[in-house]
C-alpha cells in the first residue's frame, strides 16, 4: 500500500489528486486560461490531504508530471513537488505528460491514441499509443500538415489533449477522430504513479529537471511607437 499525493501543471489545467495503492481518494482541478497554478496549487495540495483525512507526513511519496508541457507551468509543479518530497524525506516519481494523457480516454476496438500538446502556431507536441497505451511513436515536437500521420490512418486515430482542437481542419481523414475537452489530469497520474512507486522507480531530487522537449524562448515586449 502506498499514499501518494500526484501533481499535474503541464498546461493550463492545475491538478491534483491523492491516491491510495493507485486509487484515487480526493481530487481537484482548475483549468484556468490564465494559468494561475502560482496561486493554486498549494492550496490544491493541502485541500487534497485533508480531504482525505491525512497529513502531509503520511505521504509515501510525490509524483509529478514531467512535460512536456507549458515551461512555467512545468517549473511550478516540479518545484513544488521536490520541496515536499525535500521536506518529508520521500520519493519522487515523474510520469509523461502525454502517457498520462492518453489514459484520459478508453478505447475498445484497434485504434491509435494521439494525446498532443499545443507548442507554437501549428506545432504540437504529441506522441501515438495503441488502444492498450502501448507506446507506437515517442514524443515529438511536429508542425501539422496534411500528411501528418498518414501512415496511421489504416485504423481509427483519436486525438485529444489542448493541440489536437487545432488540427480539425487539417487532418481530415475519415479515420481522424477529436476528443474534446480533455487535459493532462492528475486523476491519470495515480495508477502510473502507483506501478512506478512498486518498482522503485523514483528521480534523483537534486538534480531532477522537467522534460521541455525544446528550449525556452523569451518573446520581447513590442516597443510602443
Amino acid at each position: 500500500m502506498a499514499l501518494i499525493l500526484n501533481i499535474e501543471t503541464s498546461t493550463k489545467n492545475c491538478s491534483v489528486s491523492i491516491a491510495k495503492s493507485g486509487e484515487v481518494l480526493e481530487s481537484i482541478e482548475l483549468n484556468d486560461l490564465n494559468y494561475s497554478h502560482a496561486e493554486k496549487l498549494h492550496p490544491f495540495i493541502d485541500e487534497v490531504i485533508k480531504k482525505a483525512k491525512y497529513s502531509p507526513q503520511d505521504l509515501d511519496a510525490i509524483a509529478v508530471s514531467k512535460g512536456p508541457g507549458s515551461y512555467t507551468g512545468l517549473r511550478i509543479g516540479v518545484s513544488a513537488a521536490k520541496g515536499l518530497c525535500f521536506a518529508l524525506n520521500i520519493p519522487l516519481i515523474s510520469i509523461d505528460t502525454l502517457s498520462s494523457l492518453a489514459r484520459a480516454i478508453h478505447i475498445e476496438d484497434e485504434a491509435y491514441i494521439v494525446p498532443m500538446l499545443d507548442a507554437r502556431r501549428m506545432e504540437v507536441y504529441s506522441a501515438i499509443f495503441d488502444q492498450h497505451y502501448n507506446l507506437v511513436r515517442k514524443i515529438e515536437a511536429q508542425i501539422i500538415d496534411e500528411n501528418s500521420f498518414a501512415d496511421y490512418f489504416n485504423k481509427k486515430v483519436y486525438f485529444l489533449g489542448d493541440g489536437s482542437s487545432k488540427c480539425k481542419e487539417t487532418l481530415t481523414h475519415t479515420n481522424a477522430h477529436f476528443i474534446e475537452d480533455k487535459h493532462p489530469s492528475a486523476i491519470q497520474l495515480a495508477t502510473l504513479s502507483y506501478e512506478k512507486y512498486k518498482k522503485n522507480d523514483i528521480e534523483d531530487v537534486a538534480y531532477f529537471e522537467p522534460f521541455y522537449l525544446k528550449d525556452f524562448i523569451v518573446t520581447q515586449e513590442k516597443k510602443k511607437v
